[in-house]
């Protein structure tokens, strides 16, 4: 005799949550499948609000990176009261970047000791004491107005460097690996959309720097009331020892009741397996991180990440951030200059914003790819302007260039060194071995924003976009050689990768056969 069927309505009653939850349920010609609860609808909109809060004290960032854009014109100005000589100048336009590798040094220190949260409270804290110093630099003296400029510009540098890894580990940490990129982008999205705010502001307040800084005071105060409604990370919480709340979190960012108590199957082996994995670091004593540094899955993608990081600089992509201006000017552009950054910041939004598209559909390897070889691309035209009279009766080439310059390194160079931060380390030294990967990259960021006005009064602007472009064509064939592909996989896969050697096939970018669920 035939065991009775189970119709699809007793396996969906079966799947029902003790506190009355129904999973999402697709059903399609040959098979049923579930969605997990982390990438339904409540629970999706839940993870995006929470990154959203803490990325507005990102975009923050990115107006101190775009500052010396608009306000460098007045700053050295001489028919000002108070201005800047050109060394004075280039330091103005560098040192954040110098005490970026400090403020990355520090954010490893924080993220594992008070937390994904309080490192962002602390981080606007500090940014919003550096752009008070700016705000009421009102001496008369030119040197003690530098002295207070550059204070500045030091401590805005050290957020830069504490808010380049909080946000993203934090995305990371609550989502599923089927949403993690769009979220963790949101951080690059912010540092774009910062960038362009402060294009925006230096296009309509040309000669009142002092003013954007005050407009830059209040904005900071903003993202620090927005930091406070941020549940912590499940992660590290647990790693702490702290319990209920991690379960309350973990509830929380699945869609469920903010509870101590998880009453949902799926949640509880979601929990389980986040336990086990850092109960299995904590069980032994902790080494110095020095120590980790000879364990395979944390100095592989150490390696690579800072290779990657000077790469990225080396292209020149902070260089025509941070000087969009003068580099529009220089390269022949014949239109507003300030308008041509605004394009510029714009084009960057735009294409910052369609990139989790882009990762999920092309994957990291060919983002990157095609990132690095366009750009060298553009700076091969930017150069052939100068040198090749048929490139020079093209109307408007060298703005175009720069924009799809700017347009084609979001797709891959400028955003996955930052994006690949919260993928590629194993969690008991992802703090630490994002803050030393960062402070690496802002190194080579300084070098190149510091040299290049004496690097272009030296061999001119055209050589300078060559060597820009031989960095770009290196940067693609270091891409297609030592960067892993981790579109789709869970970061214990990643891990398991460097580990080994062998790569895992633990991925969860589909949803789940209902067979699969209902046998758990």
């Amino acid at each position: 005799m035939a065991e009775p069927s189970t119709s699809k309505s007793d396996e969906l009653q079966s799947l029902t949550t003790k506190n009355g939850r129904t999973p999402q349920i697709y059903s399609g010609p040959n098979t049923t499948t579930h969605i997990p609860l982390g990438e339904q609808s409540l629970a999706v909109r839940r993870q995006a609000l929470m990154v959203f809060l803490g990325n507005i004290g990102l975009l923050a960032a990115g107006m101190a990176l775009g500052m010396p854009t608009v306000t460098m014109r007045q700053l050295t100005d001489p028919n000002e009261s108070v201005h800047l000589s050109e060394s004075q100048a280039s330091w103005f336009a560098s040192i954040n970047t110098l005490s970026c590798p400090l403020g990355g040094l520090v954010s490893g220190i924080l993220l594992d000791n008070l937390g994904r949260k309080y490192t962002l409270i602390v981080l606007n804290v500090i940014a919003l004491f550096a752009w008070l110093l700016m705000a009421f630099a009102v001496e008369d003296d030119a040197d003690v107005v530098f002295i207070q400029l550059l204070l500045s510009r030091f401590f805005i540098g050290v957020t830069m460097g504490m808010g380049s890894a909080p946000v993203g580990v934090y995305s990371a940490e609550i989502s599923l690996p089927r949403i993690r990129g769009r979220l963790i982008l949101g951080s690059s999205i912010s540092i774009a959309t910062g960038i362009l705010v402060i294009y925006l502001l230096g296009y309509f307040i040309r000669n009142d720097w002092q003013l954007i800084a005050i407009l830059c005071c209040a904005y900071q105060f903003l993202a620090l009331l927005c930091v406070i409604p941020m549940p912590e990370s499940p992660s590290w919480l647990v790693s702490k020892g702290r319990i209920a709340e991690a379960k309350q979190a973990l509830n929380y960012f699945r869609g469920l009741e903010k509870s101590s108590e998880i009453t949902n199957a799926e949640v509880q082996a979601e929990f389980n397996i986040l336990q086990k994995s850092i109960q299995l670091v904590e069980g032994v004593k902790k080494p110095p991180f020095l120590e980790y540094l000879r364990q395979p899955e944390v100095y592989k993608p150490l390696l690579i990440l800072m290779g990657l990081f000077a790469f990225q600089q080396l292209t020149g992509i902070f260089v025509v951030v941070v000087y969009a201006v003068q580099i529009s000017q220089e390269a022949g552009v014949n239109i507003d200059p300030f308008m041509s950054a605004i394009f510029i910041g714009l084009g960057r939004v735009v294409t910052t914003c369609i990139m989790p598209v882009i990762l999920e559909c092309w994957g990291r390897r060919r983002s990157g790819l095609v990132s690095a070889l366009g750009m060298c691309v553009c700076m091969c035209l930017l150069v052939g302007h100068s040198w090749i009279s048929l490139l020079r009766s093209i109307p408007y080439l060298p703005v175009l260039a720069i924009i799809a310059f700017i347009v084609l390194s979001t797709f891959g160079l400028y955003t996955l060194p930052f994006f690949m931060i919260s993928e590629l380390f194993p969690q008991k030294v992802r703090g630490a071995a994002s803050g030393l990967t960062v402070s690496v990259g802002m190194v080579f960021s300084f070098i190149c924003i510091k040299t290049y006005p004496s690097m272009r009064d030296v061999v001119g602007y055209e050589f300078c976009f060559v060597f820009y472009g031989i960095m770009a064509l290196l940067a693609a064939i270091y891409i297609y050689l030592v960067l892993p592909e981790t579109r789709g996989r869970t970061l214990l896969a990643i891990e398991d990768q460097f580990r080994t050697g062998i790569k895992s096939q633990q991925y969860r970018a589909t949803p789940v056969p209902l067979q699969e669920v209902s046998t758990r």
